[in-house]
């Protein structure tokens, strides 16, 4: 995707792996070489932590966009060398921008989340047992996995607080990672909150529903739709060109332009590490 963006003359690598199709390097050393105006973390979730201290620690002035979620476990580091971001890419899908721009200085009674899929369907021809989302030591499970609903729950409505909590596994899948999620709260403004996360929905569901003074909204991020009811009025939007690899190739043309409007900083991310640490530390 990188390759094929115009504003960017060369992508290099940082891998193990054998025949790429892009110039690789083996170390984190190595990257000075390359004199990089922007850098992705990609990796696994538990070594963002370490690389990006080491980019903190060598780099200066770099835009750096950190795969969501930011760290495995919170980290208290200082980032003040480069501009660092978090990639919840999901902001710049334009079903939440509508929702963003409609909600702007409404009164929010209430929001609803699901998120559900099957696990064992969500990389074709490889045994889910052996992936990242089934092993704690790859920093898997449901809570890191699909924090993107913890991330734009936060950037819609304001912290989360949470008031009951379950966070375990619950199904009979072969993992050893939590599957679930059940939160129920409040924002700090206020709104009334409930978010389900899980691995086991055998056919996939990811919906909002937002409802407030004057406005409902139900929004489906699967088939990129979304119905609004505002002051008596019903209007339905959809999106049905808008991929993925949009959504993303959107976060980055906006990194690389300077526009941090819709970005999660990396203070943002920093505050959903921290909301991810109350959620795996609560008792009922």
């Amino acid at each position: 995707m990188l390759q094929s963006m115009e504003m960017i003359s060369e992508v290099s690598v940082l891998s193990g792996q054998e025949n790429l199709l892009y110039r690789t390097i083996r170390s984190l050393e190595e990257i000075e070489s390359l004199a990089p105006d922007y850098i992705v973390i990609a990796s696994n979730t538990l070594r963002h932590f370490e690389e990006l201290c080491f980019l903190e620690d060598n780099f200066k002035d770099k835009t750096i966009l950190v795969e969501k979620p930011l760290f495995g476990k919170y980290h208290d580091l200082i980032v003040q060398n480069n501009s660092v971001w978090v990639g919840y890419s999901l902001r710049f899908h334009p079903l939440m921008q509508l929702i963003r721009k409609k909600i702007e200085r409404r009164n929010l009674w209430n929001i609803s989340v699901f998120c559900g899929s099957y696990l064992p369907e969500w990389r074709p021809g490889r045994d889910y047992r052996t992936t990242s989302s089934a092993m704690k030591d790859s920093g898997g499970g449901v809570l890191l996995d699909l924090s993107h609903e913890l991330d734009y729950v936060q950037w819609l409505a304001g912290k989360i607080i949470p008031e009951y909590i379950v966070n375990e596994k619950i199904s009979d899948l072969d993992i050893e990672t939590d599957d679930f999620l059940m939160l129920a709260g409040r924002s700090e403004h206020g709104v009334v909150l409930q978010i389900s996360l899980n691995y086991f929905t055998r056919k996939p569901v990811r919906q909002i529903i937002i409802d407030g003074e004057g406005i409902s909204i139900q929004a489906d991020l699967i088939t990129s739709t979304a119905t609004v009811l505002e002051n008596g009025s019903e209007s339905c939007y959809s999106w049905d060109d808008f991929s993925r690899d949009d959504e993303c190739r959107t976060e980055h043309c906006a990194l690389l332009s300077g526009d941090f409007t819709n970005a999660c900083s990396y203070q943002e991310g920093q505050e959903l590490m921290s909301l991810i640490g109350v959620i795996r530390n609560w008792k009922n």
